[in-house]
């Protein structure tokens, strides 16, 4: 998730619109997980449309919000979506989804903390290690830090190598036991579970070894480069490790 109230241009949601989401923000309180999940798919999609940023207000089910740094974000599946890893590597990849599904996964659960100040408590992550990705790419003595791109054409982050190297540092697949949803920044997401959620961004795509961190979409507004929850951004709140 790129987790900040997002830059958007067009038209103001309809009254209708609004009111209905709302409805089903009240819904979500007592409904079944399927309902849940599919009042978060809609919730998913009015924010991306919503340019007056009232459906990133509105709680569901699952507890979280959505944000977005553009006005829209292309879909990706299995026959489209590609990973590439490069820079200051020996062995550049790219990875379809299958790729990257047939290595081997970790799964852990953690606290989701938003630097704005909502949390998601015990939610489920499982996918690639980052430092595995790395090591097949043969990181180059030069290299001191990862640059993230992402499919949405605006949104980027950085970490140090030593941070990504973290055996808690994923190139996610699934999230809650699911196959991860365009609106949770699917098909895959970065996920750095010690750090606020705006360091684990969403429709990844692209990841680059580079000489010095270079901030990222935030970071260049203002945030924390290195983003440790209850340790930075000014907050107190506590870990999620």
């Amino acid at each position: 998730m790129n987790p900040e109230p997002p830059e958007r241009n067009g038209a103001p949601v309809g009254r209708r619109v609004l009111l209905g989401t709302l409805g089903l923000g009240a819904l979500g309180v007592v409904a079944a997980p399927a309902l849940q999940r599919g009042m978060e798919a809609f919730l998913g999609g009015a924010a991306q449309r919503d340019p007056t940023g009232l459906t990133d207000l509105l709680p569901n089910g699952g507890g979280f919000r959505y944000y977005s740094v553009t006005s829209s974000v292309p879909h990706k599946d299995a026959g489209s979506y590609r990973l590439t890893v490069d820079g200051l590597v020996d062995r550049p990849a790219s990875y379809s989804l299958a790729d990257l599904r047939a290595l081997p996964r970790t799964r852990m659960v953690r606290d989701v903390q938003c630097v704005t100040g909502w949390r998601v408590p015990s939610t489920a992550f499982e996918g690639v290690r980052l430092s595995e990705l790395l090591d097949a790419a043969g990181v180059r003595a030069t290299a001191g830090a990862v640059r993230f791109t992402c499919f949405d054409g605006a949104y980027s982050e950085s970490l140090t190598l030593e941070q990504a190297r973290r055996a808690d540092v994923l190139v996610a697949l699934r999230m809650r036991d699911e196959d991860l949803g365009h609106a949770h920044g699917g098909p895959v997401r970065l996920y750095v579970a010690p750090m606020y959620f705006y360091k684990s961004a969403k429709w990844l795509s692209g990841i680059t070894l580079t000489k010095n961190v270079r901030p990222g979409y935030w970071e260049e507004r203002g945030y924390d480069v290195d983003a440790w929850v209850g340790r930075s951004n000014g907050r107190d709140d506590e870990p999620t490790t």
